[in-house]
């Protein structure tokens, strides 16, 4: 091969592969502004446009909790100002739960979760997660920053309570997200953890959905989704993967999922509840789609849930210091 043959050749190569890479970037950066971008030409703060097709429309916006408010704001080291409604119950004690609302929603959508524990007596914190309601940012970043913020809000309700004994609990995305908080950050008072229809890892319940929607393949689009994700959003979406992190999660957990579910196939569930290694319970609700498991289950929920609670709560009151962090011996199965 002469010079300028080879020349030509490489030329030849390297634009191909600039074009290669150009086509990768551009199919990676419209599925990831599809997914996770907030806003659109009409509304800045609309969810993503993805959430079209995955939203429950027949979902309406709960009534506020029955007991006074407060609204608290954060910022986040990343400099983005997030908010959350801190409901109080009439005899205030030390029980706490941060909920976590799930893909495409907002804290309003926790109002119904929020006033079955003030009811039972907790003090309730509902953030706004990323990108989400009040809080700002330009992404859904699927748990990544999200369980960030859960852990501050977490320091922040010690800071209130000193003796806080403090239980996280979320729907889908949010479920995702209390998982990924409890096993990356050291949250301390923490006392449970509870997921109501969570994903493995947002990588694979996208890669589903790509198909059932889409009739879409993996390979190469979700490749290109994940890099380009890390690149716009901060996180890859394969980095919100709780099924990573279950291992590191030294508190009780208990599992919750909808046996209808499918947007985040049930055996999502029982890949979680077997990776997860302290004391454990697991609620598969009959009939229920995403979502749909304390709306289907109604009383028998909310029943299983104080359950398990008051049983590790009360263990843990009896056997440690109320400033001490929960372990796993402190909840009986």
């Amino acid at each position: 091969m002469n010079d300028t043959r080879k020349r030509s050749w490489l030329t030849g190569m390297l634009i191909f592969m600039v074009a290669v890479l150009a086509t990768g970037y551009a199919i990676g950066d419209y599925f990831v502004d599809y997914a996770l971008k907030r806003g659109n030409d009409t509304d800045a703060l609309a969810p993503p446009a993805a959430c079209v097709n995955i939203h429950d429309k027949s979902r309406e916006i709960p009534q506020m909790p029955t007991s006074s408010i407060e609204k608290w704001r954060m910022t986040m080291p990343d400099g983005r100002h997030v908010a959350a409604t801190y409901a109080i119950p009439a005899q205030k004690g030390h029980r706490w739960v941060i909920l976590a609302h799930g893909y495409g929603r907002d804290q309003r959508y926790m109002r119904d979760y929020a006033e079955e524990y003030v009811q039972h007596g907790y003090n309730v914190l509902t953030p706004d997660l990323c990108a989400s309601g009040e809080s700002e940012g330009a992404y859904i970043t699927m748990g990544i920053k999200e369980s960030e913020e859960v852990a501050h809000w977490a320091a922040k309700v010690r800071e209130r309570d000193a003796q806080a004994e403090i239980v996280l609990h979320g729907v889908s995305m949010g479920a995702a997200t209390v998982l990924l908080a409890a096993g990356r950050y050291t949250i301390s008072g923490l006392a449970a953890v509870i997921e109501d229809c969570g994903y493995t890892s947002a990588y694979e319940m996208f890669t589903s959905q790509l198909g059932v929607i889409y009739g879409l393949p993996e390979f190469p689009i979700m490749t290109c989704v994940d890099i380009v994700s890390g690149i716009k959003t901060g996180g890859k979406v394969s980095d919100a993967a709780p099924i990573d992190v279950m291992s590191r999660i030294k508190v009780p957990g208990m599992f919750i999922h909808g046996a209808a579910d499918t947007l985040v196939p049930p055996s999502m569930l029982e890949s979680l509840y077997n990776a997860c290694q302290t004391p454990k319970k697991k609620f598969l609700v009959q009939g229920a789609g995403h979502g749909d498991a304390m709306t289907v289950a109604g009383k028998e929920y909310w029943e299983r849930i104080f359950s398990f609670l008051d049983d590790c709560l009360a263990m843990q009151s009896s056997l440690l210091p109320s400033a001490v962090v929960v372990t796993s011996r402190s909840c009986a199965r």
